[in-house]
């Protein structure tokens, strides 16, 4: 009972002290609650957009219980609960006639409710060609499609000739009442709208059972059961006739590990290296919050000194005190955990539209899991009252005489903080050399990003002072920033401490993105020079006049050429001789197996940083009737073999140049001069186009692909736009230096803020001595550069250490060919952009909304 009258007291002290000081109690109820409402509004988000197995029923089953799919070619099947989750495996059966409904229904032990689900592709004609969309055709007045579509206008479509379109396929121009008309001259008409419940952005078509005609004998079949549940021994009985099962029992009460079949059981589900990942954002977070807090807690222990020493003087004891400043944690942080959860929830919500914007497929319910939620409030009353336990402890131990005399000043620093700093940083470097040897490290390298960040923090006391020390030779107003910042150390470490921890985190993860990145682009291969883009036509009767005419119309700035070269289905085989090697294939967007050449134009998809030197020795090999061929490296051959692969394929002795091709697969397999060509029979005929000059852009590229669909059905347009970063990938990069650059500003302007507030009456002393308003603004802003360039300079140089580790890991090659071992780019940019761009902008801001004129006060000290 005695502690817990004490902590009543404390609380009720620490309440009437938050009511007083509301402007500080704002600001650390803001730093507090910042991160719990980030969290709890991404937790919602990610659990609404994250649609599990079970939520994802009904857009995939519909209303029916299973749904049983069988593939030709395929005796039996061993699968997991959900077979769409990679648990799958088949057994062959050539010979094995696919299972009917019969035999579904009497492995399911008699006759059930049953709807056929046909899928396929359709192409209908626009105004600029043909365009291809997905169609689906099943019973729409069974219960069991119910849940599959949602209808958004008019009527579902009854008949062969009536169909529904989705949003995406209505934007192409076709609304409620409209003709669709098929490449084959059907006509159907749209009578409805319709969603379907998974699929977003791609154009659908939706229609009654007879839109789309029967499978024929022994091709793949869908059906949608209903019935009774369909239970894990009717679905293993299902799997020996062939088919894959998706049961709405089943997913809601999974088989166990042992009673799946030993071809899925060992299909890994470990997520260790995810809760990895979690724990060590978890463990980061609160160190930033612990960080970001302190100094408002130490400022607040610091106006409270008097009162704690009053109570000192009387008989108090240390733990009192130490209790009554963490009881203004505990009340800030338990508004802060209440007043997150809302606004986190609310965050969450108004996110969902823009988020939903940038997906292919349509979230699930709104989903709060209050497990979580209640566990991210808790952490905000836990990282409050970690933020003041060292202001806590400080306050207990002040000079007491001091403080009643009116004197200030921290103490002197621990002798013992930069060995244990260096001894962390040290350890945490060795973790991150023994977790980039390991194959996968990423634990290790959590614990050393963990430690040369604990490090550094005991470090950033020296490295204050040793500024402070330097800064004799500074301009007035940032000497006055530096010595004040070394002198009141308790504010000023905690602050950049917190920046020096977020520009490390950045650092680190931007490291191992940008690493990550240049092995991707490291290892893509083009497949046609930067900008340029291919046609190619499956019909052997292409008029390439019209083609070109088609091109000029929608792209007037692009610049169209034919490529003359050899197709067919035999292929051509070459042997350069002993020494010399040629690549396996060639990858190509033309369906071309070699190019013709007599030598005086160099073809257009061979390469265009052929060196004029190389291409003059194989034009003359061409012009005297050889070939050219890509290898390894670059040589002569005087008696390479040529031929067709098949029986009876002709094959004759050339002589070839070999050029080397810095691709693992050349786009053709090489160049033949017409004699050769004709020695071997080949049928030398225009086999595509290359668009040059200015590059298409996206909607010409969709628009000459529905024009080329129009002239054949399997026409084929590709543009070579180079190594893509995805866009999930820019939205994280985006969010990563949103993130940091908010706690950047919010930790440096909270430390100046506090700063200039505990130092008015030395401000106030300036403006005593005849300092102008203009200086104390100054002042102000270089208390934000003191802070922020500091913190982001020791940032960036420990972020190096767990960011250069996690790029050998992540992109280690084991190959033994001649390329690096591992990939490793440092984003400079964006590191300067941290270290130099935000203290400067938030001096700026500093220097902009401070106050200038300052009442008059006494000072003792």
């Amino acid at each position: 009972m005695k502690v817990v009258s004490g902590w009543r007291l404390a609380l009720r002290m620490a309440w009437r002290e938050a009511w007083r000081s509301k402007a500080r109690s704002v600001l650390v109820l803001v730093m507090v609650t910042f991160p719990v409402v980030a969290v709890i509004a991404a937790d919602v988000a990610q659990a609404t957009a994250s649609v599990s197995s079970v939520e994802g029923l009904d857009g995939r089953i519909g209303s029916a219980q299973a749904r049983v799919e069988t593939q030709p070619g395929i005796g039996k099947v061993f699968q997991a609960a959900d077979p769409g989750s990679g648990g799958f495996a088949a057994e062959g059966g050539h010979h094995t006639a696919p299972a009917t409904l019969t035999d579904i229904e009497q492995a399911l032990g008699g006759p059930r409710p049953a709807i056929e689900l046909r899928t396929a592709e359709a192409n209908i004609k626009t105004r600029l060609g043909v365009l291809v969309v997905g169609a689906t055709s099943l019973d729409l007045q069974s219960p069991l499609s119910h849940g599959l579509f949602r209808l958004t206008s008019g009527r579902w479509p009854s008949g062969a000739h009536e169909v529904a379109v989705n949003d995406a396929l209505a934007h192409q121009g076709y609304a409620v009442g409209d003709t669709v008309t098929e490449r084959d001259g059907t006509e159907l008409s749209v009578v409805g709208t319709a969603e379907s419940a998974s699929e977003r952005t791609a154009p659908l078509l939706v229609g009654d059972a007879d839109l789309l005609p029967a499978p024929r004998a022994g091709a793949h079949h869908t059906w949608l059961i209903g019935g009774a549940p369909v239970t894990w021994s009717q679905v293993r009985a299902l799997n020996d006739l062939g088919t894959s099962v998706l049961s709405r029992e089943v997913l809601q009460h999974p088989p166990t590990t042992a009673q799946l079949p030993p071809q899925v059981r060992d299909v890994s589900t470990d997520n260790t290296a995810i809760y990895q990942v979690l724990a060590l954002i978890g463990v980061m977070a609160l160190i930033e919050v612990v960080l970001l807090a302190g100094p408002a807690f130490a400022v607040g222990a610091r106006r409270q000194s008097r009162s704690l020493a009053l109570i000192a003087a009387n008989g108090g004891t240390p733990s009192q005190s130490r209790r009554i400043v963490l009881g203004t944690a505990v009340v800030i942080g338990a508004v802060a955990g209440i007043v997150g959860v809302a606004l986190g929830i609310g965050l969450g919500r108004a996110l969902l539209p823009w988020l939903q914007s940038m997906s292919d497929s349509y979230f699930g319910p709104f989903q709060i899991r209050w497990g979580h939620v209640l566990g991210i409030s808790a952490f905000g009353l836990v990282s409050a009252f970690l933020a003041a336990v060292v202001p806590a402890w400080i306050a207990s131990r002040q000079d007491v005489v001091a403080v009643l005399a009116g004197r200030r000043g921290d103490r002197a620093a621990s002798r013992r903080s930069p060995y244990i700093g260096v001894a962390l940083v040290a350890v945490g470097i060795v973790l991150a050399v023994l977790g980039a040897r390991q194959g996968s490290g990423g634990g290790l390298i959590a614990g050393a990003a963990i430690l040369t960040i604990l490090g550094m923090i005991f470090l950033v006391p020296v490295v204050v002072v040793g500024v402070a020390r330097l800064g004799r030779t500074f301009p007035l107003p940032l000497r006055y920033a530096v010595r004040d910042a070394a002198r009141h150390r308790t504010r000023t470490v905690p602050a950049v401490a917190a920046v020096a921890a977020t520009v490390a985190g950045v650092v680190a993860l931007s490291i191992g993105n940008t690493s990550d990145q240049a092995q991707a682009e490291a290892e893509y291969s083009p497949q046609l020079p930067l900008g340029y883009s291919s046609i190619a036509m499956n019909s052997g009767h292409t008029d390439w006049a019209a083609v070109e005419a088609d091109v000029a119309r929608v792209a007037p700035a692009a610049r169209v050429s034919r490529v003359v070269g050899v197709r067919g289905s035999r292929g051509i085989h070459a042997q350069a001789g002993p020494g010399v090697e040629l690549p396996n294939g060639f990858m190509s967007t033309l369906p071309v197996q070699a190019l013709v050449s007599d030598g005086h134009a160099v073809p257009l998809l061979v390469r265009q940083d052929l060196p004029t030197k190389q291409w003059q020795r194989a034009a003359s090999v061409l012009r005297n009737g050889g070939v050219v061929l890509f290898g390894q490296k670059d040589g002569s051959v005087r008696n390479a073999s040529l031929g067709l692969d098949g029986p009876g394929g002709a094959s004759i002795r050339v002589r070839a140049v070999v050029v080397a091709s810095h691709d693992t697969q050349p786009t053709v397999m090489g160049v033949l001069s017409p004699p050769v060509a004709r020695a071997l029979h080949l049928r030398v005929q225009t086999v595509g186009l290359l668009v040059t000059g200015q590059p298409l852009t996206t909607a010409e590229a969709g628009d000459l692909q529905q024009v080329l669909t129009g002239i054949d059905q399997n026409a084929y347009l590709y543009t070579e736009r180079g190594y893509q970063v995805s866009g999930s990938e820019k939205v994280v990069l985006w969010i990563l230096f949103g993130l940091a650059a908010v706690l950047m500003l919010g930790g440096t302007l909270t430390a100046t803020f506090l700063a200039l507030s505990d130092a008015r009456p030395d401000l106030a002393t300036l403006s005593a001595v005849g300092a102008s308003p203009r200086t104390r603004r100054v002042v102000a802003a270089a208390y934000a550069v003191s802070v922020g360039v500091v913190g982001a300079v020791l940032g960036a140089a420990v972020g190096f250490v767990p960011g250069i580790a996690i790029s050998y890991p992540l992109t280690r090659t084991y190959s033994a060919g001649p390329g690096p071992s591992h990939y490793l780019s440092i984003p400079w940019l964006e590191i300067v952009g941290l270290v130099v761009l935000l203290p400067v902008v938030t001096a700026v801001l500093v220097g902009l909304v401070a106050r200038s004129r300052l009442p008059l006060v006494a000072r003792l000290d």
